[in-house]
């Protein structure tokens, strides 16, 4: 019983640190958006005529009150708006979660994780396919439903340097919705690369975020990937599901009804 009740806990750790740091876009927590990137519209605007791609992101937090840091890498898809992430949470490097943790969460089948936004359903998914199920969550309607035509964007150019062998312009970017309120960045554009920014670094509730964007490939990805296998288990909160699995493990067998 403590064996499970500590893999219950860990979980509840991971996913609270996860949900609520590692994205670019609203904050999340027990039952919030999914870890990894989460493009608002603010963001997409950043990628300008870039509208589909596929990339090795990494990922990395740093500040706080006790100055934590923690770095991730995945595979990201993006198309029109969309994006897919995948991620292995064993290989996350955290001042706020110790190896075991790590061996904990793979012990679960909860290692391997896959984040996918839809602005356009004004939905998120985090999918774990290591229980073939997946927790579905509503996106904040100033995110979820504003268009990209709502934001102006205002560019100043900083320098130039080169980033993974690509020559890049580096610019402040501030972008203002139409409520007046500004995102501001430093992005990194390739001059090779239809202006792609290959590096994106953000300041926000005192944590800076850097986004590192490597093999790049432009042709649109499979839309299949931006919705959950259909085989899946679906539930409407990450408590819910943790808990039914924890039953599972416990020899319970029934768990918790889906959705409830």
């Amino acid at each position: 019983m403590k064996k499970h009740l500590n893999l219950l806990t860990t979980a509840i750790l991971s996913f609270t640190l996860f949900g609520a740091r590692a994205q670019s876009g609203p904050r999340g927590g027990m039952g919030g958006p999914p870890p990894g990137p989460h493009f608002g519209a603010a963001m997409r605007k950043l990628f300008g005529d870039n509208s589909s791609f596929s990339a090795t992101t990494e990922m990395r937090m740093t500040g706080g009150p006790e100055n934590d840091e923690m770095t991730m890498q995945g595979k990201m898809a993006f198309l029109d708006g969309k994006s897919h992430f995948e991620m292995d949470m064993s290989q996350i490097k955290s001042s706020k979660m110790a190896g075991q943790h790590a061996a904990q969460m793979k012990q679960m089948g909860m290692d391997k994780v896959i984040s996918i936004s839809r602005p356009d359903k004004g939905v998120s998914y985090l999918i774990y396919p290591g229980l073939q199920a997946y927790v579905e969550n509503s996106t904040p309607e100033a995110q979820g439903a504003k268009s990209s035509d709502d934001f102006k964007v205002d560019l100043t150019e900083l320098g130039k340097e080169s980033v993974e062998g690509h020559d890049c312009v580096k610019n402040k970017v501030v972008v203002t919705d139409s409520t007046g309120k500004t995102h501001e960045f430093t992005v990194w554009n390739a001059s090779d690369l239809k202006k792609f920014p290959v590096k994106i670094v953000t300041d926000e509730n005192g944590h800076t975020m850097t986004m590192l964007f490597k093999d790049m490939q432009f042709a649109p990805p499979d839309a299949a990937q931006f919705d959950p296998p259909a085989d899946f288990k679906k539930y409407d909160n990450m408590m819910t599901m943790m808990q039914t699995e924890m039953m599972k493990r416990m020899g319970g067998g029934r768990g918790v009804p889906p959705g409830q």
